[in-house]
């Protein structure tokens, strides 16, 4: 199905920020699970556009402030080395299916069509046949089709990037119809009063949202709250991005909802050119941005809160990759996996819930014909060159391949051979940056 087919426009008059009336998906509708709808978490999975470590204050950041962010990890659950694939489409496309770039064939933004629901089946999909109503809110670019032929009941949106204003997109969607974009109503306020909307109108039900913020990928602009003349643009985006986090929680506390929801705040890649120049900790620059393979790249923020669920105030150390959003999600859900597909991912449910697990010993990134595979020390990339990461995120210091280091020779051999179990896929139009020769940098 062509995204022109998707997005035919069938209203032509403006659309106010108050969204039309939706009538709430029946409780019954499609659930096979044993457990009750009681018993099972609602779901919110924000994902933020082009946020790094170092946009986020409890991750790190040096320059700002992000107070609601933070309180949800104080009361929840940060995950200190999370990895998403370095550029928004494979990585959005990873966090729904579960399954590798190479798997997908989504390995830049410029594959979009390589994937389509007859052969891939996105998280909405199994979560609704856990008795689950399903909505996602905010950016889908980068991958084919639209939000209603992945599984989601509900949607609003916007194609492509960095769209906040009428100046910037005239147009977004909502299940299906286009929209006109009022002159002087800022497009995540819609977005956000969409999912207040859905939450309210299914608060009796399990829900899973999915809410791909369009903070705060460039253009960077003006937000309502930005004083005139001011000209820290790019503080003033994270600072509306954290006030909006805090606005849904606020909500759900209204709702009497917080304990039965489980939330969810990270980043779809690494900090963008626009946040480099203060892509800071403790006076350190990260090495590498969006687009690389460096830490910089695809490192992100991850916090998990439940309360009375997750540990409060903890910190994690355990690698996470974003193909572990699926199978954990669906654990957490009580939902079954998919039939007859390999799944990548790994569950740190039990993490979630205060126990140990069975954390990975390593994660996988790819991107475009280039990957790596990392260990709690060492990465090896696909080209055969080998990091010592014990620096990481400030560098990432190379292994000659003639170290009679032990502990590297081990490494190498370990991780080579997982590289071998995970082809990389070759390169194509529509990827990040061109790679490198990887170099130390203090």
């Amino acid at each position: 199905m062509d995204r022109r087919d998707f997005l035919k426009t069938a209203s032509a008059g403006l659309a106010a920020l108050t969204l039309p009336a939706c009538k709430a998906v029946s409780p019954n509708a499609g659930t096979d699970s044993k457990s009750t709808a009681n018993d099972k978490p609602n779901i919110i999975f924000i994902l933020s556009d082009d946020v790094g470590i170092t946009d986020v204050h409890c991750s790190g950041a040096d320059h700002f402030k992000t107070p609601h962010i933070d309180a949800l990890a104080q009361t929840g659950l940060r995950f200190e080395y999370c990895y998403s694939t370095p550029l928004c489409g494979p990585s959005r496309c990873q966090c729904l299916t579960g399954r590798y770039p190479f798997r997908t064939g989504l390995i830049n933004n410029g594959s979009d069509n390589a994937i389509n629901p007859a052969h891939e089946i996105m998280m909405p999909t199994v979560l609704k046949q856990a008795g689950y109503v399903t909505a996602s809110a905010g950016k889908w670019g980068q991958m084919a089709l639209g939000p209603g032929e992945w599984g989601f009941d509900e949607y609003l949106g916007v194609k492509g990037s960095g769209k906040y204003w009428r100046d910037q997109t005239k147009t977004y969607y909502h299940n299906g119809k286009e929209h006109e974009l009022p002159e002087g109503k800022y497009l995540p306020d819609i977005m956000h009063n969409f999912v207040v909307d859905f939450i309210n109108r299914n608060k009796e039900r399990p829900f899973y949202v999915y809410y791909p913020m369009v903070h705060i990928h460039g253009p960077i602009v003006r937000t309502p709250d930005s004083a005139p003349g001011n000209k820290d643009l790019y503080t003033d985006n994270i600072t509306y991005m954290d006030k909006l986090v805090g606005l849904l929680v606020k909500e759900l506390e209204r709702l009497n909802l917080r304990e039965k929801t489980l939330l969810i705040f990270t980043g779809d890649n690494g900090v963008a050119k626009f946040g480099v120049d203060r892509a800071t900790i403790g006076g350190r620059h990260i090495y590498g941005q969006k687009g690389t393979m460096f830490e910089g790249g695809s490192r992100v923020p991850f916090v998990v809160n439940w309360p009375g669920t997750t540990p409060a105030g903890v910190v994690n150390h355990d690698l996470i990759d974003f193909s572990d959003f699926f199978p954990t999600l669906a654990e957490c859900a009580g939902a079954k996996l998919p039939d007859g597909k390999i799944m990548d991912g790994k569950s740190f449910a039990p993490q979630i819930k205060g126990s140990k697990g069975q954390p990975r010993e390593w994660v996988y990134v790819e991107l475009n014909g280039n990957s790596y595979v990392r260990n709690a020390r060492y990465k090896l990339t696909n080209h055969g060159e080998m990091f010592d990461l014990k620096d990481a995120p400030f560098t990432e210091a190379p292994v000659p391949a003639n170290t009679t280091d032990a502990g590297a020779v081990g490494a190498r051999k370990r991780l080579q051979e997982i590289l071998a179990q995970l082809p990389t896929a070759p390169g194509g139009a529509g990827g990040g940056k061109k790679r490198k020769k990887q170099r130390r940098k203090n």
